[in-house]
Parts: C-alpha cells; sequence; structure tokens
C-alpha cells in the first residue's frame, strides 16, 4: 500500500512522459519548484478523473473519503476542491497540496485557474462527447488554459495580451493531445473529435474502435491538426514577448506541440495504433525554427 509520500512522488514523476519537460534544469529553482507544484495539482487531479490513483485508496484518505467510496471520482473530485480551497484560508490535507500552499502565497495565485482544472476533470464525468468545435473549445477553456495563466502567474509575467496569447496555446496543445490518444479515449468512452466534424467527415463512432484508421479517419484527423497548428501559430508571439529562459521555457510549449503535429503527419494521420510522438531531435529542431520566430 502506497504511503502518502510515495503517491506524491508518483504523480510527480509523470511529469517525465510529457510533450515537453514542465519544469526543465535551465529554469531558476524558485520557478522550477514551483511550477513542479502547480504541476503536481494539475496532474493529480487528473488522475482522479480519469480514475488513475495509486491502488490502495491512499489519496482518498488523505482527502477524508470514506474507503467505500474511494472509487467515487466525483465525490473525490468534491473533496479535492474542498481541500484546495483550504490551501488559501487554512492547512490542506493532501501533501501535494500542502507543497502548493507555499507558491500560492508566494505568488499570490488565485483560486480561479485551479478551480477550473477541477471543474474540466468534473466535466469529464458527466460529458463524453462534444457536438460542436466551440463545444470543444470551452472544455479547453477549464482543463487547458488554466495552466498557461499558472505558468504566466508564477514568473510574474502576466499580461492580459498574453494570456491571449497563451490561451491558443494552450487550446491547441490539448486539443494535439486529444489527437493523440483517440483510442485510449474512446477506451474510456470518451471522444474529443467534435461530432459535427466526424458527420463531415462521414466517420462514425465504430470507425475510431478499429485498429487502423479508414481514409476518412484520417481526414478528420488531418482537419483538427490543423486547426491546432493554426491555434499554436496564432499563440507563438508569446515567445517573443519575454526573455531569458522563460522565452526558452514557452519555445519549448509551442514547440512541443508542433513536434506532436508534425508526427501525427509522418504517420499519415493515423493515429488508432498508439499516439504518435515526436522524437528529441524533432523536438529541439522545432524549439529552435520558434525560437527564430518561424512557424
Amino acid at each position: 500500500m502506497p504511503r502518502p509520500g510515495e503517491t506524491e512522488r508518483g504523480t510527480l514523476d509523470k511529469a517525465a512522459a510529457e510533450n515537453f519537460p514542465v519544469a526543465p534544469f535551465f529554469l531558476p529553482r524558485a520557478w522550477r519548484d514551483d511550477l513542479m507544484a502547480v504541476y503536481g495539482f494539475a496532474r493529480l487531479v487528473d488522475d482522479i478523473g480519469d480514475g488513475d490513483l495509486a491502488p490502495g485508496g491512499a489519496d482518498a484518505r488523505l482527502l477524508g473519503v470514506a474507503p467505500g467510496d474511494a472509487e467515487d471520482r466525483l465525490l473525490l473530485l468534491d473533496a479535492f476542491e474542498a481541500d484546495l480551497r483550504r490551501v488559501f484560508d487554512s492547512t490542506p490535507r493532501h501533501p501535494l497540496l500542502r507543497r502548493l500552499q507555499p507558491t500560492v502565497r508566494r505568488r499570490a495565485l488565485a483560486p480561479e485557474p485551479f478551480l477550473g482544472l477541477i471543474a474540466a476533470n468534473r466535466q469529464d464525468q458527466l460529458v463524453t462527447r462534444y457536438e460542436t468545435y466551440d463545444d470543444l473549445l470551452a472544455y479547453c477553456e477549464l482543463s487547458a488554459n488554466p495552466v498557461g495563466r499558472l505558468v504566466l502567474a508564477v514568473t510574474g509575467t502576466s499580461t492580459p495580451e498574453r494570456v491571449r496569447l497563451s490561451d491558443e496555446i494552450c487550446t491547441a496543445l490539448q486539443i494535439v493531445e486529444h489527437l493523440q490518444d483517440v483510442a485510449e479515449d474512446l477506451g474510456r468512452d470518451r471522444i474529443y473529435l467534435p461530432a459535427a466534424d466526424m458527420k463531415r467527415f462521414h466517420v462514425q463512432e465504430a470507425d475510431l474502435a478499429t485498429k487502423t484508421g479508414s481514409a476518412s479517419v484520417r481526414a478528420l484527423v488531418a482537419y483538427e491538426a490543423q486547426r491546432a497548428r493554426d491555434l499554436l501559430n496564432e499563440g507563438a508571439p508569446l515567445v517573443g514577448s519575454v526573455h531569458g529562459r522563460l522565452r526558452l521555457l514557452l519555445a519549448g510549449f509551442v514547440a512541443g506541440g508542433r513536434a506532436a503535429i508534425r508526427a501525427i503527419a509522418a504517420a499519415e494521420y493515423d493515429v488508432l495504433p498508439g499516439p504518435p510522438k515526436p522524437g528529441k531531435i524533432q523536438l529541439l529542431r522545432q524549439v529552435g525554427v520558434t525560437l527564430r520566430g518561424k512557424g
């Protein structure tokens, strides 16, 4: 049975699986610590929403949820939200939230981005299909955009224009992740491809359950990938609006999305066998392209 410290470590270790490091070595130590605290929160709330918590129920116990209710994701999310609110006015129970508390105080972070991420995971329990692209964008406003806003807040660089550009990038990265994970999401009975677009490309849900994508599925994925590419290009000026190591970090986020889209294209937009992932060389090449202000 995992101890609380093991639960925390396991959550943070998942940072290594991201398209681009969440808090790379070249950042100032204070930024790294605070970004990892934010990441720990975001990763844990996603694990709750996806039912991917470590076995043994340690997280549920830490949040005050009875063992018999440890599989109730909505109840766990409610308990997690209650513990998040303690970050701002008392002492939270969960060690990842206790780790977050100094960051919140040091950076004067508001609760809204954190609440948005919880709301997104709550929505995942209730909404498993999206009718239109606008519906999907509204979901990304909760599930992705708060992360970029928190990065800007932690680094003290938030302005209305930077938030707008960051939202474009984060929404794009969320769409790319959805494209990489079509098969995995379907296994959770979730489809993030807009139903209106599926109808336009003559794609049925059953077509997403096959081992390889049909021409229609690939055309649909290519269409959504172009949308993500356009969003990344629209948000990319954010990189040039900052300086130093933050510029490199933000270039890495944009490059991670661009490299992932290139990997999807290299797979001829067939994402059903598994998520196409970019190699390190491709990622570094895209970092260079992004730093030079090109797309």
